[in-house]
């Protein structure tokens, strides 16, 4: 008997037997159930999905003599001179060599002639987009109103190239690429009843080539019996096809967490002698990654096409890099991959690649960064009160105890009699302080808002505004605990015809009371915690250390410079300059 390849042989001969495309199966049988046969239908789909197979088990359903739960029952004449292709009314055209208008005239010519045989005269043109604009004009006429005893059957693979008139007129059925396990199960059925023995990693390796095609897939089976003979093994698979080892991925994933640039190199070496192919290889270590990926956001194998083995193995190794590292190790493999095409030294740039991913830093979140650089201003913050606590001037009726946050106290500092303040202020100049003042002024802001204000009907007194601002800055914090920080790391210096002059520490806390929306804020938290409006004046003051209080005494001048805390060899401020090149503001 000749040999029919797998692809001929096992070719599904009825609706149930066709592989992945059961919502058309189903469409097809239900409008011959219920005669609403069209009289044109367009299959598209990738190649190999079972568009031409299919075309056929309809032409055979519509022309069976005795059809079996609507089916072809394969056994009658017509079924048979159909399967062997010497039908009278089934014509199987070539769109690519039958392209022209002249052979869709002969068409057209054609079809005024009733079946010879049967209810249907069936045209399949496979290929339909490879057909000139002319022909498909010719045919529009024919195929919008044929008689009612022709059925035309279009395929193709390209649907974006056939006219929207032409579509228009047809039933179209988007075919779907196969399932990996569909295409699995369909090749184990065909080894059982050859009687061939095949592992499942085998049969894995010849469904993922065939790339979504069971065509493909079974001839890839038939080549790799004709070289394993009836003991199939997946080892064998790997040799014949120089296929890469999926441990050779696996190996790689253990340089990369080792950062072992000798391993990596070595590996391109074995991938070099193995003669693999460079870009199928970095395809693999893309696809090897995104597994990983795919396990450790998922949390199961179930997205990955591979055998169970290989998923409880990415399962296994998916912890040992993070969701960026794997992003990041997808980007380098996409990009030397690129590179290959055109470079002429395609090992430098494979040794390279894997090179930078050997040497890849662990990657950090930009949220931990800032967490890392808020606690470290808390600590230099810290630092700095604990040096030189700030000063706020007694008032009579006001408590001389720390005021308290939270559960705790805060130390009450021990002041010497050159140190102390009086609490009456109003001979201060307004944007200058006495050489005994222990605040040294910067800077002074002034919002034209406050400027013009209107006066308010009581005066607010100073040991008023005194004792009410440590109420003043925690009502700040419950609501907007933002403002309130800041406006706790300040002072409140002087009061004067309601106006509450701050002091802030640096900078960033005088432009942070300065913006508007924060501005308005406080004026309306202070109206109402001191039951009158207030003017409000910041400005920037320091706070000097013991050693500035005796220059004081020596009669150095006011606005000697306070040196500044050092913080550029801690570790995270030199990965803000190595890693994003930031630069200290002055």
């Amino acid at each position: 008997m000749t040999y029919l390849v797998t692809a001929r042989k096992w070719r599904p001969m009825i609706f149930e037997d066709i592989v992945g495309q059961a919502h058309v199966a189903t469409t097809l049988r239900n409008a011959i159930a219920s005669h609403r046969l069209s009289h044109a239908y367009i299959f598209s789909g990738p190649r190999g999905c079972g568009k031409t197979t299919t075309a056929r088990i309809l032409a055979k359903a519509i022309n069976c003599l005795h059809p079996v739960n609507i089916n072809p029952d394969n056994e009658c004449a017509l079924c048979k001179e159909i399967t062997e292709g010497r039908s009278v009314n089934v014509f199987e055209i070539d769109g690519a060599s039958n392209r022209g208008v002249e052979e869709i005239r002969n068409l057209r010519e054609a079809v005024r002639y009733g079946p010879a045989r049967g209810k249907y005269k069936v045209y399949i043109i496979d290929e339909v987009h490879m057909l000139t604009k002319e022909a498909f004009n010719a045919l529009l006429k024919t195929l919008e109103e044929p008689p009612s005893y022709v059925v035309f059957i279009f395929a193709t693979t390209e649907i974006h190239k056939v006219p929207l008139t032409i579509l228009s007129r047809c039933q179209r059925f988007d075919f779907r690429r196969i399932a990996l396990e569909e295409i699995t199960a369909r090749l184990r059925f065909i080894a059982n009843e050859e009687h061939i023995t095949i592992d499942d990693d085998a049969l894995m390796i010849i469904a993922k080539r065939g790339d979504g095609s069971l065509r493909d897939a079974q001839s890839l089976f038939d080549q790799v019996v004709s070289y394993c003979g009836e003991d199939v093994s997946a080892k064998n698979i790997l040799s014949m096809l120089n296929i890469v080892d999926q441990e050779m991925y696996f190996r790689l994933s253990d340089v990369i967490k080792a950062r072992d640039v000798k391993a990596a190199l070595l590996l391109v070496n074995d991938v070099i002698n193995c003669g693999y192919d460079l870009r199928e290889f970095l395809v693999g270590v893309t696809e090897h990654f995104r597994n990983l990926l795919v396990v450790l956001s998922t949390g199961s194998g179930r997205l990955i096409e591979t055998s169970e083995v290989y998923k409880k193995r990415y399962m296994e190794d998916a912890h040992g890099l993070s969701e960026t590292d794997l992003l990041r190790l997808i980007k380098i493999s996409s990009e030397t991959e690129a590179a290959l095409r055109w470079s002429q030294q395609p090992r430098l740039k494979l040794e390279i690649g894997l090179m930078q991913m050997a040497k890849l830093d662990h990657s950090v979140e930009i949220s931990q960064l800032l967490q890392q650089l808020d606690e470290l201003k808390k600590k230099v913050v810290s630092d700095a009160k604990t040096e030189s606590p700030k000063i706020i001037p007694p008032s009579p009726q006001q408590s001389t105890e720390a005021p308290v946050r939270g559960s705790v106290k805060a130390s009450q500092p021990t002041l010497r009699a050159e140190q102390i303040v009086s609490p009456v202020m109003q001979t201060l100049e307004p944007f200058s302080f006495k050489r005994t003042s222990p605040f040294v002024p910067l800077r002074t802001t002034v919002n034209p808002e406050m400027i013009k204000r209107e006066v308010p009907l009581g005066t607010l007194s100073q040991d008023e505004a005194f004792g009410k601002w440590s109420e003043l800055v925690d009502e700040a914090r419950k609501q907007r605990i933002a403002i309130g920080t800041m406006l706790s790391e300040a002072s409140l210096i002087e009061v004067k015809e309601n106006r509450l002059r701050i002091g802030c520490p640096d900078h960033f806390h005088l432009d942070g009371l300065n913006v508007k929306r924060n501005r308005q804020f406080l004026l309306e938290l202070a109206e109402k915690v001191y039951g009158a409006q207030v003017q409000l004046e910041t400005i920037l003051a320091s706070t000097p250390s013991p050693s500035d209080h005796r220059r004081h005494d020596m009669n150095v001048s006011a606005h000697t410079p306070v040196p500044k805390n050092d913080h550029s060899d801690h570790p995270v401020i030199q990965a803000l300059i190595r890693e994003f090149g930031a630069k200290e503001i002055e």
